[in-house]
């Protein structure tokens, strides 16, 4: 019963969102009669499955068209993008991957690359691992659980990390500043620093509709980034600033 309560009230709260743009934690507290705690909680669920966007004392709807609940047309470009990434992949690379959606793809795209090793922070990316017929050798980072971003964070993630050196690094972002790099709303984000800083060429993927998430919190700077994956709506203007900061921008359908 708390399970269906639990998503009938995010389905309300995604109609909500969807309706006015903008709710608070205030407000939705008063509605379903329950704790701030429990309303961020949902607030944090919702955002990271791409059904709204987390801000300060609230959330606000996506852009239009952004919603994971656009279906497979978001699917499609998500595995896209995953695709063109996984195509960067070598044999007998070592590589970690973030956790996140699309990172978590690109491990079904790499199915013909041999002598893999893998670390990653992500249970998803594991499961994944686990289906795999080149059998990588698979290391997990450990941790402290971050319910947020659904992954392994904290200082014995990092020093995890720090033990080794890796070809890639797979990331993703909930935004994409063409000043600034790749932002998020979750403050956690050492560990993706750390993943930048222990590998040899650091590869973004991300969907261009994240240009238009303005989101505080920066993640990697640009010259952190060497590659960009993203899709052939990224604006000229936008994929003109971002490769002059030294990224190379790879587009897909």
């Amino acid at each position: 019963m708390q399970k269906r309560n639990t998503q009938s009230r995010r389905r309300s709260i995604v109609e909500l969102v969807n309706d006015q743009q903008e709710v608070t934690v205030d407000e939705l507290t008063t509605m379903f009669n329950t704790s701030e705690v429990t309303i961020r909680k949902d607030l944090t669920a919702l955002e990271s499955n791409g059904l709204l966007l987390r801000k300060y004392g609230g959330a606000i709807a996506l852009p239009t068209g952004s919603s994971e609940l656009a279906g497979p047309e978001v699917s499609k470009r998500k595995q896209a993008i995953a695709k063109a990434a996984a195509a960067l992949i070598k044999d007998h690379n070592r590589i970690v991957i973030d956790s996140g959606s699309t990172t978590s793809a690109v491990l079904s795209h790499a199915q013909h690359v041999r002598g893999l090793v893998v670390m990653s922070n992500s249970l998803e990316v594991a499961n994944h691992i686990l289906e795999l017929e080149n059998e990588p050798t698979l290391l997990m980072t450990g941790g402290t659980w971050d319910a947020q971003s659904h992954s392994f964070q904290g200082q014995l993630a990092e020093s995890m990390l720090k033990a080794y050196n890796f070809d890639q690094a797979f990331l993703g972002a909930s935004g994409l500043d063409v000043t600034r790099g790749s932002t998020t709303f979750n403050e956690l984000t050492n560990l993706s620093r750390v993943m930048a800083e222990v590998s040899q060429q650091v590869i973004v993927l991300a969907e261009s509709e994240k240009l238009d998430r303005k989101i505080p919190n920066l993640e990697l700077s640009w010259q952190d980034i060497d590659v960009l994956v993203t899709d052939t709506d990224i604006d000229a203007e936008s994929e003109r600033l971002i490769t002059a900061q030294n990224v190379l921008v790879i587009k897909t359908n």
